[in-house]
């Protein structure tokens, strides 16, 4: 078991340093400007020699906007689906508007958030809020379905109250729905944070800085900051796996 989960890392790590190698020979071997595509090692260079502005930039998207507007759009699209759950015609109310609200630009919401909750973090954490929402409510909605209808005669028979049966079976269950929208919601969340920081925000923040950058010119320091998103967003992915895997070992998926 320990050899195939360092088999699972080693496999994509090695992937990345080919891709890495071969991008470093086409731009030094065909000399691409570096306002085109710059090197990796330029990309590194920068990526070093720009830590402290960095950290600022990570602190006031991440810290501040990502991680707040995840937890609760998350938080309440699980808690609404529970609710939609127990009253079906908010349900048939509530679900459709999920369409509607994956349909709306990002570009044309954000404006409008920015307009109502300010130029700091607190407009892109409403921006991921609703970003993240809706993808909780429909997975966590068909979670809660995915029992069977024999265990729910089970717990029928046992004489299970309605948030017994919640607890003990349909939670459980949902799981993998939940966390699939989990895992969903990380790559949304940062989207959601930079792309609305391109609207209004104070003079920091990764969005800001890759906006700022492309009009000096400056694509390694936004290629540094691409490199921050890719890897706070691929440890986020990989924090939630490790937690899926852990809360939902039972599932089928995982057995060997």
């Amino acid at each position: 078991m320990t050899r195939l989960r360092i088999s699972d890392l080693l496999y994509p790590a090695g992937f990345g340093l080919a891709i890495l190698a071969a991008w470093q020979m086409i731009v030094t071997g065909f000399n691409v400007p570096a306002v085109l595509l710059p090197a990796p090692s330029d990309i590194g260079v920068k990526f070093m020699s720009s830590l402290p502005i960095l950290w600022v930039d990570f602190v006031q998207t991440v810290l501040r906007a990502v991680i707040p507007g995840w937890i609760i759009g998350s938080l309440s699209g699980f808690l609404a689906a529970i609710l939609c759950d127990r009253v079906p015609f908010l349900r048939r109310g509530l679900l459709p508007l999920g369409n509607l609200v994956a349909a709306l630009p990002i570009v044309g919401v954000a404006p409008i958030l920015v307009m109502w909750f300010g130029f700091d973090w607190q407009s892109k954490a409403a921006m991921v809020v609703v970003m993240t929402f809706f993808p909780m409510l429909i997975n966590a909605v068909a979670g809660l379905q995915a029992s069977g209808h024999l265990e729910r005669d089970l717990m029928q028979s046992y004489g299970a109250s309605w948030w017994q049966t919640l607890v003990k079976l349909r939670l459980p269950a949902a799981m993998p729905f939940v966390f699939n929208a989990l895992k969903i919601n990380s790559t949304l969340a940062m989207i959601g944070a930079i792309v609305a920081e391109f609207f209004g925000t104070p003079i920091v923040g990764m969005g800001f800085r890759i906006s700022t950058e492309v009009g000096r010119l400056g694509l390694d320091m936004v290629w540094a900051e691409i490199a921050v998103a890719a890897i706070t967003g691929s440890a986020f992915y990989g924090l939630l796996v490790f937690l899926e895997r852990r809360v939902t070992f039972w599932h089928p998926s995982y057995r060997k």
